[in-house]
This record gives structure tokens, sequence and C-alpha cells, in this order.
């Protein structure tokens, strides 16, 4: 998670994007196998967002569409925030077999990012389906990260804020 919180640190440092990073993980070996960070504004992709970009890369590096190789090596998706309802739906379809998450959905809400509609039992259908989910590793410090990057007047995009509330 100490990987994923950074990414988001230094995409926000260096001004490429929002305060978002991830990590798909072979389990096999506890190495990465993609690193995301959320590409939304530099890219104009609204689908750029960091889980998305690992489990592309991670695929990529497979050379696989299933992370999980139909049962071969387990992976796992590890993020700075809660995934949002896109991000959602792309964690079963990948394969991976765990879902580690650092800031909740309440986190990126209170500084304004809208998360999308998502169902209240979202944990329980991953686990249905055979992946464990993880919440709350390392929270407070990518809580900072989002913070910091609203303090720094970074983008917030797809808002669940009016723009008045945004500019206040």
């Amino acid at each position: 998670m100490g990987l994923a919180v950074e990414l988001s640190r230094r995409n926000v440092a260096e001004g490429t994007g929002g305060p978002f990073g991830a990590a798909v993980f072979d389990l096999s070996t506890f190495r990465p196998l993609a690193l995301g960070v959320n590409l939304v504004m530099p890219t104009s992709s609204p689908a750029a967002h960091a889980e998305v970009v690992a489990i592309c890369l991670a695929g990529q590096a497979l050379g696989n569409y299933d992370l999980g190789m139909g049962g071969g090596n387990p992976t796992e998706l590890v993020t700075s925030c809660s995934p949002c309802a896109m991000c959602l739906g792309a964690v079963p379809w990948s394969g991976v077999s765990s879902l580690v998450i650092a800031a909740r959905e309440e986190d990126a809400r209170s500084v304004g990012f809208d998360e999308g509609n998502r169902p209240p039992d979202w944990v329980d259908g991953l686990r249905r389906r055979g992946i464990e989910v993880t919440e709350d590793v390392l929270r407070a410090e990518a809580v900072e990260v989002l913070r910091h990057y609203v303090n720094e007047g970074g983008v917030v995009y797809n808002s669940s804020k009016t723009e008045e509330e945004q500019l206040a």
C-alpha cells in the first residue's frame, strides 16, 4: 500500500494527474506487475483512473486479459482510494483475487470527488465472487494526499459539488 499512496503523492507533486495511485501485484512473488496513476486530466480520458491504468498495464505485462490467468498466479489490486463505480466494475472482470484499499469513498467525497453509484453491499458482492477485500490500510496517509491535492488547487473533475461550491 505504501507504493500506491506514494504513487498518488508523486502524481500530485509532479502535476501529472489526480490524487490516486494503484498497483497490481503477483502474489506468488509479491512483485508489482504494473503501476497506475490517475491520468484523467492529462489524457482527457474519463476512464484513465489509477485502478484501470494499473489493470490494463498488468494485462499487457502478462499478455493476458485475465490477471489471474484462469486460476494461475493470484494477483492483488492495491489502491490509494476505494474504487469508484467504474473501477469497481473493472475489479471482478480483471481476474484479481484480492483488493486492498486505503482511503474510503467518504474520504474522496469529502474533498468533492463523485464516486458514482455503487451498491451498498459492494464489498460483500466482491467477496461472493471470491475476491478478498481489505480496507483502511494507510488510510490516514491516503486522505492526506486527497486533501493536499484539493488544498493546492487540484481540479476535482466529476465533482459531486456544484461549480459554486468548488470555487468557494
